[in-house]
């Protein structure tokens, strides 16, 4: 599997595109926004989209989800349902982010723990990771020891939890259970910022090695 990290929307967001090889078959993750700078990636690597995967609803991350879903028709997957209430308010979110013309959705597929996604000869583990939002989920792609995360955790840093139904606590055991056991190899891509791995982050973070908060 390859992939290619694509920045959307002013918070700089990591959408991130995952795709076969063999198939030329892709999957977008998270296409906040700028749908135009996503389909030019796709295109420049001869790729076609075969679905959209959503970690969670907040608007740049999940805000150019409809509009991508729409122009190219293709199922929308996750995120899980726990996080229905943050995309039926997706048009609220616009008004209070400044992101205009952005419009709910209904995923084809909400997804739970355990579930897999696949497009080509592609298959994501989907696990659940409340704490930022109720109903985050990342994707897992074990061959390349390669997750994406999206603000479950940082290089360096954990995501916010004082949004609406966001728990610290509840977080922090996502990404002690759900995360870590994965192995401190694997590298993960996460909503913002630069790439770093499990590892890493178990012995240096300082909101996760008991230095911080």
């Amino acid at each position: 599997m390859r992939y290619s990290i694509v920045p959307v929307t002013p918070f700089e967001q990591n959408c991130t595109i995952f795709w076969c090889e063999k198939t030329r078959q892709a999957a977008v993750i998270d296409p906040g926004g700028d749908i135009e700078r996503i389909l030019k990636a796709l295109e420049s690597e001869g790729l076609t989209l075969a679905k959209i995967l959503v970690t969670h609803g907040h608007i740049d991350h999940a805000g150019g989800v409809a509009a991508l879903a729409e122009r190219t028709g293709v199922p929308i997957e996750g995120p899980h349902e726990e996080d229905r209430f943050w995309i039926d308010g997706m048009q609220q979110q616009s008004r209070m982010f400044g992101f205009p013309n952005v419009q709910g959705f209904v995923p084809d597929r909400w997804l739970h723990d355990g579930d897999t996604v696949s497009f080509g000869e592609i298959e994501l583990s989907v696990l659940h990771c409340p704490g930022h939002t109720p109903g985050h989920v990342v994707f897992f792609h074990a061959p390349s020891r390669l997750a994406q995360v999206g603000d479950v955790l940082f290089q360096g840093s954990i995501g916010r939890t004082d949004f609406p139904r966001g728990d610290h606590a509840t977080l922090i055991r996502s990404i002690k259970e759900r995360l870590f056991p994965l192995g401190d190899d694997v590298e993960f891509i996460p909503g913002h910022g630069p790439m770093s791995n499990f590892g890493e982050e178990r012995q240096y973070n300082p909101f996760l090695s008991g230095r911080f908060g």
